[in-house]
């Protein structure tokens, strides 16, 4: 029996008969290792014995953890697109610009910062009774970039910077402006009705309360992809805050009239918008 070489043993115990093969694979630590090896190559060959299973290939190098985010890296971005237009969110940012660099421009000309003057406030473009209609009507635009100070500022660039990205996101900024827009002027021209006997006003809580309204008009309508849970979940977060915010303006200098007029009209224009909107 020549084994001196893999092809001699191959070729030995090709023509040996199967009972033989099995015997010295079952008994392969009697022979010399290259016996036993052949031998069960061989019944491999003739399929009566199964070949030995591949080996399981190495594991994968584990993958280098990302580091941490700082809050800085967090934070930047947000700041970014709360200032700064994008092709995905370009409206919401405008609008606060504008509305700071009115206030900006308000300060640096003298005006109080944090408490101007109804003087003041008139000279910069507010909603006055006897200015605005017939004479100037551009006020009922203007005066929703005049605030009375710095924190009814940042109260209501907040409000719509969070209303705002969550709506523009899906309605795109066209549509979002639009509603934006036409719940401002409803706002202004709602308080000039209401207060026949005078009123100066300012701010952009108007025209945001016309963004709950087409926030609302969507999630009913369904135009925002949400499950039932989700969508209820929302729909209560924005009837409570519409509410909260119409009930603690039952109280101080607040117009709830601009809030309802803007509303109503967000409710108005939100049904052509989610009617040329596709389900997002």
């Amino acid at each position: 029996m020549d084994v001196s070489t893999p092809e001699a043993a191959a070729a030995h115990f090709a023509q040996r008969p199967d009972a033989e093969l099995l015997y010295l694979a079952r008994h392969a630590s009697r022979y010399p290792p290259a016996v036993g090896a052949a031998a069960v190559a061989e019944l491999q060959r003739r399929g009566l014995v199964p070949e030995a299973p591949a080996p399981p290939p190495p594991p994968a190098p584990a993958a280098a953890s990302e580091p941490d985010e700082t809050w800085g890296q967090v934070l930047l971005p947000v700041l970014r697109g709360l200032f700064w237009p994008t092709r995905q969110c370009w409206a919401v940012p405008v609008l606060i610009d504008l509305n700071l660099l009115v206030w900006l421009a308000m300060t640096l000309s003298g005006v109080s910062a944090t408490a101007p003057t109804g003087h003041a406030l008139a000279r910069w473009g507010s909603n006055v009774t006897g200015l605005t209609w017939p004479g100037q009507p551009w006020r009922l635009v203007t005066s929703l970039f005049v605030h009375g100070g710095i924190t009814h500022l940042l109260l209501n660039m907040a409000s719509l910077w969070l209303l705002g990205v969550l709506l523009e996101a899906r309605t795109g900024g066209g549509r979002l402006l639009a509603a934006y827009l036409a719940s401002g002027v409803a706002a202004s021209a709602a308080t000039l009705w209401y207060h026949s006997g005078g009123i100066n006003s300012t701010g952009a809580s108007g025209a945001i309360f016309g963004l709950y309204g087409l926030l609302l008009v969507l999630l009913l309508s369904k135009r925002i992809a949400l499950d039932k849970w989700d969508r209820r979940g929302m729909l209560g977060l924005v009837l409570y805050l519409v509410l909260s915010n119409l009930i603690s303006g039952l109280t101080g200098n607040i117009d709830n009239i601009a809030h309802l007029g803007g509303l109503l009209m967000g409710l108005l224009v939100a049904v052509p918008i989610q009617l040329s909107m596709r389900r997002v």
